[in-house]
């Protein structure tokens, strides 16, 4: 059993983890190569970031009703900052040498995004993707109040029966997915960073 809600909690945290990517990341650029339109995405993913994680999942539900719909999207919400603005950043801070180099090469705006900028812009917006991941470990522990699992409802278990063996199991359990996450999602960072500083080499 303690196994199936360790599952369910990375069930939870992964699914939401995917959808912001696919959601962050077109968001993300779109900022960048819009300037009328930038100010109003990363306001947005500003505000949505301040709104307290509870009440965020508290509004979703009056819509979605109690469940894991409603948690995924709160946490799909909430984890779209980290996405979107580092997304924007990496490709905002390319050397303008490379564009340029790339651009007298013949290279579309288009086709330079995807086979120069993204590549080289990679490794702050994987920055941005642990961020994000780590953030959903967390935060989904209020998963319990809107009947949605996860480790929560052991935390929230144990606080209601005064258990401190599902108290600890719960916040060790979490502890651990996040620590462990972490740390893969770093060394793969680093290799990513050393990838980028060759590719950036070979482009300039």
């Amino acid at each position: 059993m303690n196994i199936d809600i360790i599952l369910e909690h990375l069930y939870i945290v992964l699914v939401s983890v995917l959808v912001t990517i696919v959601l962050g990341l077109p968001l993300g650029v779109f900022a960048y190569m819009n300037k009328r339109a930038r100010s109003i995405v990363l306001w947005i993913v500003d505000i949505l970031q301040t709104i307290p994680a509870l009440a965020l999942l508290g509004i979703i539900m009056i819509v979605f009703g109690a469940g894991k719909i409603t948690v995924i999207s709160g946490l799909v919400l909430y984890s779209l900052l980290p996405i979107v603005r580092n997304t924007f950043v990496g490709l905002n801070e390319i050397d303008p040498a490379i564009k340029k180099a790339a651009t007298g090469m013949g290279m579309s705006k288009l086709y330079r995004l995807f086979h120069v900028e993204i590549p080289i812009a990679f490794p702050i917006i994987f920055t941005g993707i642990r961020i994000a991941t780590v953030t959903s470990i967390g935060v989904a522990v209020f998963a319990a109040f809107v009947g949605g699992g996860g480790l929560g409802s052991v935390i929230y278990r144990g606080i209601h029966i005064q258990d401190m063996k599902l108290i600890m199991f719960g916040t060790f359990s979490l502890m651990g997915m996040a620590v462990l996450f972490d740390g893969v999602m770093a060394y793969i960072e680093k290799k990513l960073y050393r990838k980028k500083s060759t590719l950036q080499n070979q482009k300039s």
